[in-house]
């Protein structure tokens, strides 16, 4: 099968920096993008670029012309970063979404990847998630304004492709964790958020960790890497004629409640983990269907326990280099 994008494109990767866009650039590179004289990998960090600023993205674009566009660019967080910031969170991604989107079409890139995210499907969705269930429903409260934003962007491309013949498609890949992870307090996710937690407790030595919540949800966890090789594969392969929107996931479940006895037991943390009911949930059950990337030739291999071994060491890495810096 021919693929869709050569070694001689020129490639922008907006987001490079981030744990999705970090791990997309790194597995084009190791396939042979960018490499070729002819070929380029493109990126702009924050300072070079603001995305939420149209002209600054029409001047930047007009003045690289890339052949492809990746947008792995997205304000982000977890429930906590959500909850408290909504205005921001739909805001920045549905101005990150815009200026790229359509400034790609206008200046002739010829194939684009954007992005999305499963809390894009209804909260109550039918298990396991169908890209035909989007739209089906209301959405979970917690991060009403990123999905709203990320639906926005994924009919963005489908609108274009549909009027005009925009070659652009949306990836929606399930609960993402890897190397390059944001451990922060306010805005990592949750594999994040509970690495540093039971890491820190081990530090100080504290009898008990609270996590939010009840523990019974279930999530389908990603890593980064696996990620990336469908990301790339996609673009390499997937020309779709119906729907435009593909899942991306690892096909397994595992409990929030179990996902922090494993990160406990992979630290050697050994006090108690407590749970606070009064934090919301989330959607209770989130698996996506991968039946239509698994036809194309794509699985995912890294099981969550190897997966969680590489967060933690990438934890402590960047830790490390943290108390360098300061």
């Amino acid at each position: 099968m021919e693929k869709l994008i050569k070694k001689t494109d020129k490639i922008f990767v907006a987001g490079h920096m981030g744990l999705a866009g970090s791990a997309i650039k790194n597995k084009l590179n190791s396939k042979g993008y960018g490499i070729d004289t002819i070929g380029e990998l493109q990126t702009a960090s924050r300072e070079e670029l603001d995305l939420r600023n149209r002209n600054e993205v029409d001047k930047w674009v007009m003045n690289n012309k890339p052949d492809v566009v990746i947008i792995a660019a997205a304000s982000v967080g977890g429930i906590q970063a959500n909850y408290s910031m909504p205005a921001k969170f739909i805001l920045d991604n549905l101005k990150i979404a815009t200026n790229l989107i359509e400034s790609s079409w206008e200046n002739g890139v010829r194939r684009l990847c954007y992005l999305g995210s499963s809390c894009m499907y209804p909260k109550d969705c039918k298990q396991p998630i169908k890209p035909e269930y989007l739209l089906t429903g209301s959405l979970e409260e917690t991060n009403e304004a990123y999905a709203l934003a990320k639906i926005s962007g994924l009919k963005i491309c489908e609108y274009l492709y549909k009027q005009y013949g925009f070659d652009a498609f949306t990836v929606i890949p399930n609960n993402m964790y890897g190397i390059g992870d944001d451990y922060g307090t306010k805005t990592s996710h949750v594999i994040g958020s509970l690495i540093r937690k039971f890491a820190e407790a081990k530090e100080s030595g504290s009898d008990d960790v609270i996590c939010w919540g009840t523990g019974t949800p279930t999530r389908d966890f990603l890593n980064s890497h696996d990620m990336a090789e469908a990301v790339v594969h996609c673009l390499e392969y997937w020309s779709p004629e119906g729907i435009r929107h593909i899942n991306i996931g690892s096909g397994t479940e595992i409990s929030i409640r179990e996902l922090a006895k494993l990160i406990a037991k992979k630290l050697n943390y050994n006090g108690k983990i407590r749970w606070d009911t009064s934090r919301p949930d989330g959607m209770q059950r989130k698996l996506l269907c991968t039946a239509e990337i698994n036809k194309l030739g794509w699985d995912a291999k890294i099981d969550i326990e190897s997966g969680i071994e590489t967060s933690i060491h990438d934890y402590y890495t960047s830790k490390n280099q943290s108390t360098l810096i300061n």
